[in-house]
């Protein structure tokens, strides 16, 4: 769908590496591998603000027949290696350790949250708060602090947040009462579970989420059935955001229409309309190494989320080859939109995507695209 308003807005190259909690702890050098995946919100002066991950990664990993990688330890960043014949390097993302009965990951960059205040529109930088950033501060975070969604429920914000360690591949729960100063509440989903979106509203007294736990081992469909095996969103309710119970009904699961589902999850915190709740997500469709990513929409029922009112089956937003076009020396993936957030804006929504792993792309999008 052609968009009226189509920008990236931040990129690698606007981060001041210099203001990294990382700087100054290590001797090797490191670069900013992708600004991106910004969870979005409206702060109190009418200002939005994204927490953008900033993905830090060593300038040389591969030195002396090893792969390098940083770790956080102990409120400090220390540099691992491996020996380069343990390791797959086919994803620039990361790489698989061979040590054992089975394969661990690594990752090739170290993650990290900064606030960057835009206008009301979101499409100018006011102020990037450094003195604000999140980065890990738990074993559990050793490996980083990934893919902001911020939701305001009632007089607060709450964001999740991904978290990866060999302990747990967990979300992890912020809060805040002005949307820009955070204090870390908890972990609040254990292993492997990712995209965890809490609803802009309560519903019944009780929060609502969804969530992505993953896994490789799926069971079948009837033959006929409208729905396909594989990752789905699932759904969570909570009397304090905190303590999560699963819903025993699906949430939104790939469908027989929707072509570009091998994987999917959330991407915006679900936002009440008066059609329903409104919530975009991500569908991957296979290729090479990391896949095609588009995002996608749904409505879900106001007082049962777990009711599908209406999915549309082509997608929302897909890559744009032309905006990261003056970046080309920076790519290392394609064909990759991540939608992380979405803020009412009157007549249309401003969303905010991942643009290539890279970078922050916000897109106006009319309400009336959503009309069913």
């Amino acid at each position: 769908m052609p968009c009226p308003v189509d920008h990236l807005v931040f990129g690698p190259a606007d981060v001041d590496r210099t203001r990294s909690p990382l700087d100054g702890h290590f001797a090797a050098e490191t670069y900013v591998l992708g600004a991106f995946n910004p969870g979005l919100t409206r702060l109190p002066n009418g200002n939005l603000l994204m927490m953008v991950r900033i993905a830090e990664a060593l300038r040389y990993p591969v030195t002396d027949g090893h792969v390098h990688a940083i770790r956080w330890s102990d409120g400090g960043y220390v540099v691992d290696a491996w020996p380069i014949e343990q390791c797959d390097m086919s994803d620039p993302r990361k790489f698989l350790v061979r040590s054992g009965a089975w394969s661990a990951v690594a990752l090739t960059s170290l993650s990290w949250l900064l606030p960057v205040e835009l206008s009301p529109d979101g499409l100018e930088v006011v102020e990037v708060h450094y003195d604000c950033a999140i980065s890990p501060q738990a074993d559990f975070q050793m490996y980083g602090v990934e893919d902001a969604r911020i939701s305001k429920v009632e007089d607060r914000w709450l964001m999740t947040t991904c978290s990866v360690s060999p302990e747990r591949h967990s979300t992890v729960l912020y809060a805040s009462y002005n949307g820009l100063d955070w204090h870390l509440v908890d972990m609040v989903l254990d292993h492997q579970n990712k995209d965890m979106l809490i609803f802009e509203g309560l519903i019944d007294g009780h929060y609502w989420a969804q969530t992505r736990p993953l896994g490789d081992l799926y069971f079948a469909y009837p033959p006929g059935s409208d729905w396909r095996a594989g990752p789905s969103i699932n759904l969570a309710s909570s009397p304090d955001a905190l303590h999560w119970k699963p819903c025993a009904r699906p949430g939104i699961r790939a469908h027989v229409n929707t072509v570009a589902t091998a994987r999917m999850g959330g991407g915006t915190p679900p936002i009440l309309t008066d059609d329903g709740w409104l919530t975009l997500w991500h569908g991957v469709e296979p290729k090479e190494v990391v896949g095609i990513y588009r995002t996608y929409w749904s409505l879900l029922d106001r007082t049962d989320p777990s009711k599908v009112i209406h999915t549309e089956h082509q997608p929302l937003l897909e890559a744009a080859p032309d905006l990261t076009r003056p970046l080309e020396d920076q790519m290392y993936v394609r064909d990759v939109v991540f939608t992380t957030g979405m803020v009412d804006a009157g007549d249309y929504f401003v969303v905010a995507s991942g643009e290539a792993d890279l970078a922050c792309r916000i897109t106006h999008i009319p309400k009336s695209t959503f009309s069913i």
